[in-house]
């Protein structure tokens, strides 16, 4: 791993902002009504500036979920617009990634061939395969170019898809609790591995967590939900020098000030960190 030091970090003329306007999602029931108490998210507005970090916490069902699947464009609203930019999101596209808690390889595929999987799709593998070599550098996994997926390590897997997500040069990055499936220490690496891979972008990143620890120690700003129906309770400037120390007094500050607003907000406090 690559250990970051400073606080700059790559303006990407790749990245760009998101913004998510009075939108809410009601689901249908199975046959075709409308179920009550299936209203999802309601009324939620937010702006990600372009080359910004966010993350995401709330308690399970509130719609985080949901909400990277609506800016990812595999959900439509019921209500309300979402844009990339300029452009109204209307289906998936290109210029956004989204990252899973399960990497979801490819077992047929080699590393090298699940991060190139994406070019292949595309059809412009020829032209852009040299940066195939270039990611694998980029997460650390050159000398297992060659190897299959039930040869890596859970940490090595999600580089994995990491790479395959930014290849395509997305403009913003989806991650839906990329690294809850990791062990603690594994975990950790990653956060660093992530905000390396962030800076070395410039790419806008929306980061859907449970970890409040992994929420101060990555973002720019949180985004705290209410239950469900998910609002947005409030959002939180996190103006902590990088590297961040977890061990802080203004680490441990803010730890304690999100935690009393997710009580307030109706949210139990067991089970809120990993």
């Amino acid at each position: 791993m690559v250990a970051l030091t400073g606080d700059s970090k790559i303006e990407s003329s790749e990245a760009a902002s998101i913004r998510v306007w009075h939108v809410s999602k009601q689901f249908d029931s199975a046959d075709g009504g409308i179920t009550p108490g299936a209203l999802a998210l309601n009324d939620v507005s937010l702006t990600v500036k372009a080359g910004e970090m966010v993350c995401i916490v709330g308690p399970s069902g509130c719609g985080k979920s949901t909400l990277l699947r609506m800016i990812a464009g595999l959900t439509p609203p019921t209500t309300g617009e979402l844009s990339i930019g300029a452009e109204p999101i209307t289906g998936p596209g290109a210029e956004r990634g989204l990252v899973f808690q399960d990497p979801s390889l490819f077992p047929w595929l080699s590393v090298r061939g699940n991060i190139e999987a994406g070019l292949v799709a595309r059809g412009v593998l020829r032209h852009m395969q040299q940066e195939a070599d270039e990611f694998m550098r980029l997460v650390g996994l050159e000398a297992f170019a060659n190897s299959f997926p039930h040869h890596l390590s859970g940490g090595m897997a999600q580089r994995v898809a990491l790479a395959r997500a930014l290849i395509n040069h997305p403009r913003v990055l989806l991650l839906d609790e990329p690294l809850g499936a990791l062990d603690a220490f594994t975990r950790m690496r990653m956060q660093d591995e992530v905000l390396r891979l962030w800076r070395a972008r410039g790419t806008t990143m929306l980061f859907v967590t449970h970890d409040i620890d992994e929420a101060i120690y990555m973002s720019d700003r949180i985004i705290i939900m209410t239950p469900r129906p998910g609002r947005i309770e409030q959002i939180i400037s996190v103006e902590l020098d990088r590297p961040r120390d977890r061990g802080s007094d203004e680490f441990l500050h803010l730890r304690g000030q999100i935690l009393e607003t997710m009580h307030f907000a109706g949210q139990p406090l067991a089970g809120n960190t990993h």
